[in-house]
């Protein structure tokens, strides 16, 4: 299977889904990550702030921290080829990546209480 490496930019933990104010994209992130991995996807993900080696020891990560800066990160890294920088990826990109079908569910549609799409007021 594919290996995915993510080069996360400085965050507070492993998944940057901790603290009082918690950026939306990455929570939505963590979860496709773990979704992926039930899958059987390889994926690693590196924390500028925790390890900063693995950024320096990637030529491709250390490459793109020099030109664009930490500023540009995250940076995903798949097969050894940049594959998107500068935001996280929605579960549908991933699924292609991997050549896994999304599992997307459905919204349930949730009728009027008064019938044929009226309000009750």
């Amino acid at each position: 299977m594919k290996k995915l490496e993510v080069f996360d930019p400085a965050l507070c933990c492993s998944t940057g889904v901790c603290g009082t104010e918690v950026d939306q994209a990455l929570v939505d992130f963590a979860t496709d990550v773990d979704w992926l991995k039930k899958q059987g996807a390889s994926i690693r993900r590196f924390n500028l702030a925790q390890e900063p080696m693995e950024f320096v020891n990637n030529t491709k990560a250390k490459t793109f921290l020099e030109t664009a800066g930490a500023g540009s990160l995250p940076l995903l890294i798949l097969d050894g080829e940049i594959v998107l920088a500068g935001r996280y990826p929605k579960r549908h990109e991933l699924a292609r990546w991997f050549g896994i079908r999304p599992n997307i569910e459905k919204a349930e549609i949730v009728k009027s209480c008064c019938g044929n799409g009226k309000t009750c007021c």
